[in-house]
């Protein structure tokens, strides 16, 4: 495993109503909340199944073949080099991400055939043109400059190579799942704190869940042919499963942090009640996903 500095991820009464104004700690700026190290292995057991199911469809859109050289940016617990690995057939699937807890999660759950390497999307550790194809499942909103990691991507992507990204579609963070889930966290916090805090773990989650602004970001980046398609996927979990992955997501978090184990250990009671009230053990996650591809000329 290669090893490089950086990261692109920075270190991925109870109640308002009942006992006052809700919580406006704001914590420092430079806490690790936003670090996904501690969380790596909730992440590979709640998130991963689910995520691999588009990475499989991203490894089709790019039409990998045997013997292709394939970089899985932000690759995660691997599942996104995995799935390119299994196409590639005796070619070579190579996964990057900054952060260390995730690459040893790879090691473990992503198994033979796939290498891994600690680098950021905006310092990649090869020389021009070494890639036949790329791809970046759900890893685009997390750049801080898409315009500085587009370029670095296509260096390493040869002439001819095609790039292939995911992300989040508008209007999936307002279901009812999302939206209960953070009502009771306004219980605790004030929305704009949380907002904020948001938009500093993923400050393009908005931006690029519009399909015609990645696509335009794309074609500014440099590549041509660009295909844009919305595709709606079901993931299914159980009430318990759902709830934790929410606690590990980025928003959980910041709230974590925010709020101290003793009114996190309250929230944590407080929104598995409202949950069991309104939504059933066994849950179906609707989701929208954008799926993008181009070629670089």
């Amino acid at each position: 495993m290669f090893r490089k500095r950086g990261s692109d991820r920075a270190p991925d009464a109870t109640r308002a109503g009942a006992a006052g104004p809700a919580h406006t700690a704001h914590p420092d700026e430079d806490a690790d909340w936003r670090s996904f190290d501690p969380i790596a292995e909730d992440y590979a057991r709640l998130f991963a199944p689910d995520l691999k199911r588009v990475a499989e469809d991203l490894v089709k859109l790019l039409e990998v073949s045997s013997r292709q050289r394939i970089l899985d940016v932000g690759t995660g617990t691997g599942v996104g080099a995995l799935s390119a690995a299994g196409a590639a057939g005796d070619g070579l699937a190579i996964g990057v991400d900054p952060s260390m807890g995730m690459l040893r999660a790879a090691t473990r759950h992503a198994g033979d055939g796939v290498r891994l390497a600690a680098a950021t999307s905006i310092d990649l550790p090869f020389r021009d043109a070494t890639f036949d194809r790329l791809m970046a499942n759900f890893v685009i909103g997390f750049f801080q400059n898409p315009s500085t990691a587009f370029f670095e991507l296509l260096r390493v992507l040869r002439p001819g190579g095609r790039l292939a990204v995911s992300w989040w579609a508008r209007g999936d963070s307002q279901d009812e799942l999302r939206s209960t889930w953070l009502g009771v966290a306004e219980e605790f916090a004030e929305h704009e704190v949380l907002m904020e805090a948001q938009s500093r773990a993923i400050p393009g989650e908005e931006r690029f869940a519009d399909r015609g602004v990645l696509k335009q970001t794309m074609h500014d980046a440099g590549l041509r042919d660009i295909w844009t398609e919305i595709r709606s996927y079901r993931f299914q979990s159980s009430r318990d499963d759902w709830l934790a992955g929410r606690e590990i997501a980025s928003l959980g978090r910041f709230l974590h942090q925010m709020l101290g184990e003793e009114l996190w250990a309250d929230f944590r009671r407080r929104v598995r009640t409202v949950f069991a009230e309104r939504f059933p053990q066994q849950l179906n996650d609707f989701r929208d996903v954008v799926l993008a591809v181009g070629h670089k000329p």
